[in-house]
């Protein structure tokens, strides 16, 4: 296998919505507002509108799930779910939950990325399994995303 540059992704997103303690541990949603992504394959605009429903176990590892909508720059959209996990040394996650930089190379931050879409020429998104490895900052995340070839 290879891993083909797709694009790298700038998510905006609110601040964090905490619903609090289930079964599962710490629920938590946090709205997208908006974004770019840019890449070799795919650039465009992330669309207000979707959402990450985390959950925060108490090991400190949270589980990632995204859904939400792109439009290229030639006018497809696109729908794009990620499901990935966060982890790190508890003092690295308490920075990161403060809103402090923090340097990506401290914590573990992956996604499986996928894609649908019925616009022709992206159809072969919906054919391809792709990877990210992420940051995330005080209002963004920032993830690499490759396809694997």
């Amino acid at each position: 296998m290879k891993l083909e540059s797709l694009a790298t992704f700038e998510v905006a997103l609110d601040p964090v919505l905490d619903l609090g303690d289930s079964h599962w541990g710490r629920r938590r949603v946090i709205n997208i507002v908006g974004g770019t992504f840019e890449g070799p394959r795919l650039s465009g605009v992330i669309l207000p509108g979707g959402a990450d429903w985390q959950v925060l176990h108490p090991d400190g590892m949270a589980s990632i799930d995204t859904r939400y909508t792109l439009r290229t720059h030639d006018g497809a959209h696109l729908y794009l779910s990620t499901n990935g996990v966060r982890h790190g040394p508890p003092e690295v996650l308490q920075r990161l939950a403060e809103g402090k930089p923090v340097d990506p190379a401290e914590y573990y931050f992956r996604l499986f990325c996928h894609f649908e879409t019925g616009d022709e020429r992206y159809r072969w998104l919906n054919r391809t399994l792709a990877v990210a490895s992420g940051a995330r900052t005080a209002e963004t995340v920032r993830y690499e995303a490759y396809a694997l070839a």
